[in-house]
Order: C-alpha cells, then sequence, then structure tokens
C-alpha cells in the first residue's frame, strides 16, 4: 500500500491529532492511505474508534522508540 501523507502529531495532546487526522482525510481520494506519528497514548482508542464512526479502514499500528506510535487509515 502506497502513503499518499503522512502528518506528525508528535508532541501534541487529544484532540489535535484527531484533528489533523480529519483535516488531512479531507484532501484525499477513496483508498488513499494517510500516516500518523505521534505520542498521545489516548489515540491508539481514537483513531480506531473514529474510523469505525466515519467508515474508514483502520490498517495498523505499530509501536516505534521513543514512544512514537505508527498508524495508518486507509480513507474509505
Amino acid at each position: 500500500m502506497e502513503i499518499k501523507m503522512t502528518i506528525d502529531c508528535k508532541g501534541l495532546s487529544c484532540p489535535m491529532p484527531m484533528m489533523k487526522v480529519a483535516k488531512a482525510m479531507k484532501e484525499l481520494k477513496t483508498g488513499d492511505a494517510l500516516e500518523m506519528f505521534g505520542t498521545d497514548p489516548g489515540t491508539k482508542t481514537d483513531l480506531p474508534n473514529w474510523c469505525t464512526k466515519t467508515g474508514n479502514e483502520f490498517v495498523e499500528m505499530t509501536d516505534l522508540e521513543g514512544g512514537i506510535t505508527r498508524m495508518v487509515v486507509k480513507k474509505a
């Protein structure tokens, strides 16, 4: 899968990561993938829940070094 957009939400607290994701998704086409890097632990549950509510596909979540989480969402 090709990542069409990457956003950096490291250091941001709720609700900013989700606001940035929602705004970025509006710029993507159906089937495009968005990659987000963040440090807010709440986003680990917020983003999958948001995908369920909006119909987008939560593809993967990977914990990286330094408390950073990489998440990928595919636009429905």
